[in-house]
């Protein structure tokens, strides 16, 4: 049992962890996730698509197996520091102590000084007349901090898979749309498209409120692509964008209904619910590529609305209008205009994104202790009129070993000169 106990604790298998970790990670990100089965069985063979399925290779980074190789991981750097700890903190401690061994030595007749210019801080006496100064002990703290900031990536990230929650919104400005289950309303209230000179597509930004209708709270921010807001404790990012067009109604030539719809929403008819009017899709530069709909630049030259209708669950037609030609059924009539973008809002609410985020620091924290901080001593035992002056430093010892002489050699001149 202690062998067993001995392995899950060691940097071994740590190391297997983290190969199996990264070849789950190439494998969920060279298969497809989120398909059914036809699909794998299409793209693989029946065999291997079964196989996906069953090994839920589809979803692989939801998986029970991922969760458990990340649980596995968390349990051995857990155990790894709390084993490690208590040597460390006696590394600790005796690092400011004369140790048995030195990395380099000389003679000096001013130690303090040769220290001084070695950048050490002021020695410390001893009893019986030696010197010592240490510097950098956190440094020797570097690898453990760096576990740590790992663990906790893992487990803000592992939590944050587990309990966030995502919600989408679109729409026009002027339009409100209800968040989900959160009880929070968000109104698009101004949206642009911002070109460069070439009428290519510099920027997406929109302006939004969100509103909590129970206290009447509002709070108003503008995104756009890369550049998010927070608001209610939830992020809001500019997604995407699309078109939409307003859809008017009339019954025998009367008005019956106006309404924005976004490409792919459909309505039904105020009086008469069970026929639909849906907008499919819109082209705003209408052209026909092979025999199917397509638009041939993103400009209003010739704008062509796909539509379906739909009665009683059953399709009566799919065609093209263009521009405001009208759709007449029985006794209504359709027409389609103001042909607009929309924007489409990713809502993300992730309350472990502070741990994740602390779980770097703690990370880029271990590493400049690791690599930036050198952990040394400089010790001086008198012989007779002299000094003799021995250094140690386990991290860069070669630098060390030459910036020590150098500061011998540099008192050595000063004496002379003097």
């Amino acid at each position: 049992m202690k062998k067993v106990w001995k392995f899950l604790s060691s940097m071994k298998f740590a190391i297997i962890l983290l190969i199996v970790l990264a070849a789950a990670c190439s494998l969920g990100s060279f298969i497809q996730q989120g398909k059914s089965y036809e699909y794998y069985a299409s793209e693989y063979g029946e065999q291997v698509g079964a196989l996906i399925i069953a090994l839920s290779l589809n979803d692989a980074f939801h998986s029970w197996w991922f969760i458990l190789i990340n649980g596995f991981l968390c349990f051995n750097l857990t155990f790894c520091n709390l084993i490690r700890l208590p040597e460390l903190i006696e590394r600790t401690k005796s690092a400011a102590e004369i140790p048995d061994f030195s990395t380099v030595s000389g003679e000096t007749d001013d130690p303090e000084g040769a220290m001084k210019r070695l950048g050490m801080p002021s020695p410390r006496k001893l009893d019986d007349g030696r010197l010592i100064s240490s510097k950098n002990r956190a440094g020797l703290w570097g690898a453990w901090v760096c576990h740590l900031g790992i663990l906790l990536l893992i487990i803000g990230f592992g939590l944050g898979q587990s309990f966030k929650q995502e919600f989408t919104a679109y729409g026009v400005a002027g339009q409100t749309r209800a968040l989900g289950d959160t009880g929070l309303n968000l109104t698009i209230d101004d949206f642009q498209v911002l070109l460069r000179e070439d009428d290519t597509v510099e920027q997406y930004v929109a302006d939004i409120t969100v509103c909590n209708p129970e206290n009447g709270e509002c709070r108003s921010a503008t995104i756009s692509v890369n550049n998010p807001a927070d608001l209610f404790g939830m992020r809001f990012y500019q997604n995407s964008t699309g078109w939409a067009a307003r859809v008017n109604i009339t019954k025998d030539g009367e008005p019956l209904q106006s309404e924005v719809l976004c490409a792919g929403e459909y309505i039904p008819i105020a009086d008469k619910p069970e026929l639909i009017v849906s907008l499919t899709a819109f082209y705003p530069d209408y052209t026909s590529s092979g025999g199917r709909p397509a638009t041939a630049s993103g400009n209003l030259n010739n704008p062509a609305y796909l539509y379906q209708v739909y009665y009683m669950g059953e399709i009566l037609g799919m065609n093209i209008l263009y521009g405001d030609e009208p759709l007449t059924i029985d006794e209504y009539e359709v027409r389609f205009t103001e042909p607009q973008s929309y924007t489409l809002i990713a809502v993300k609410r992730d309350p472990f994104t502070p741990l994740a985020l602390l779980g770097g620091l703690v990370v880029t924290l271990g590493l400049f202790l690791a690599f930036y901080l050198q952990p040394k001593r400089v010790w001086a035992v008198k012989n007779g009129e002299s000094w003799t002056l021995f250094g140690e430093c386990r991290k860069g010892g070669v630098l060390f070993t030459d910036a020590f002489l150098r500061a011998i050699n540099q008192g050595e001149k000063n004496d002379a000169a003097s």
